[in-house]
């Protein structure tokens, strides 16, 4: 059945359905504490692995929950989505799990791995220009003309409750270890994924404080929380945290960032890389640009964890292997 909310708002109710929707098919992603990271922090640091989630980020999630809802009649036709990646490997997958076709708005410079992979999972894809075409019209325009359901990455209500699932599974997580969060960080674009997560763990843990991070130059969400409403920014540069680069909060999401988020800070290209050489020769971790970027702000100090039970969403391990070779040596 195709659930539809009257009211877009998410509520923990629709976190708990989710969760219950993508059990079993989902990845219960570990949340795992690192020593050294403990040490340098001066705090308890719990990271929650989205990079071990299906297709490598915790684009699944919401993905999954949104397409095992259409009706039989919408997978006949099927959906089509824009990302330049994570996204897209997400849809495509549960597409391809539920037996229903897709078609995939992506950019021409989006990171060759994450195009192979979504071609993989035996999606279709139409390549665009990010800087003169309009993935959102090119998406309406195929969504229109087949009858297809549009998936949004971040703007629905679906994909949001979806997300939120693991800060459910972190709350769990952490009490099972005796831990409760004093602060939560996770990377920020659109906003579907600390949205929901932000949901969770505020639903459960009250006091705790909620922070997202932003790449530089593509910081709406601080500048839309400062100002009260959604600024829309038209940036003059690239990040090499491609996941991150939105150019403003969703629609549905804002509202419950406003409610549940201390704030919002950014982190260099710089920055990021140096957090990916940490998580790889430190934490022996492989994390993409743009899912470094809450542990990006936590060595920074930009987010204190001193004295803190922190958890860090990681939130996808899709990084090119050429920008990683370059990062790893130290081109960046």
């Amino acid at each position: 059945m195709n659930a539809v909310l009257t009211d877009p708002t998410v509520t923990f109710a629709d976190i708990e359905a989710a969760a219950h929707r993508i059990k079993g098919v989902a990845v219960e992603t570990p949340l795992v504490e690192s020593p050294a990271l403990n040490e340098r922090l001066g705090g308890r640091i719990l990271m929650k692995l989205e990079t071990l989630q299906r297709v490598g980020a915790f684009k699944f999630r919401g993905a999954y929950n949104r397409l095992v809802q259409l009706t039989p009649e919408e997978r006949k036709v099927g959906v089509v989505a824009f990302s330049s990646g994570n996204h897209a490997q997400g849809v495509a997958l549960a597409a391809k799990l539920l037996g229903m076709p897709a078609l995939i708005v992506m950019p021409a410079d989006a990171p060759a791995m994450k195009v192979a992979n979504t071609r993989g999972y035996g999606a279709e894809i139409k390549l665009y220009d990010r800087l003169t075409e309009s993935r959102e019209g090119i998406a309406a325009e195929i969504a229109a003309s087949r009858g297809a359901v549009i998936v949004p990455a971040f703007d629905d209500p679906h994909i949001i409750a979806g997300q939120g699932t693991a800060g459910l599974e972190m709350v769990a997580q952490a009490k099972a270890v005796g831990a409760q969060f004093d602060l939560v960080v996770s990377p920020a674009s659109g906003g579907g994924l600390i949205a929901g997560v932000s949901e969770a763990i505020k639903t459960l843990t009250p006091k705790a404080e909620i922070w997202g991070v932003e790449p530089t130059g593509f910081d709406d969400m601080a500048m839309s929380l400062r100002a009260g409403k959604r600024i829309e920014i038209h940036p003059t540069t690239r990040s090499i945290c491609d996941a991150l680069e939105s150019h403003c909060p969703g629609v549905i999401n804002f509202p419950m960032l406003q409610r549940n988020l201390a704030g919002a800070v950014d982190v260099t290209n710089a920055e990021v890389a140096d957090a990916m050489r940490y998580a790889f020769s430190t934490l022996k971790l492989v994390v993409e640009p743009g899912g470094v970027a809450g542990l990006t702000a936590l060595l920074t100090g930009k987010v204190e964890a001193k004295g803190k039970t922190v958890g860090v969403v990681l939130s996808g391990g899709n990084v090119d292997p050429e920008l990683f070779a370059q990062v790893l040596r130290g081109e960046i």
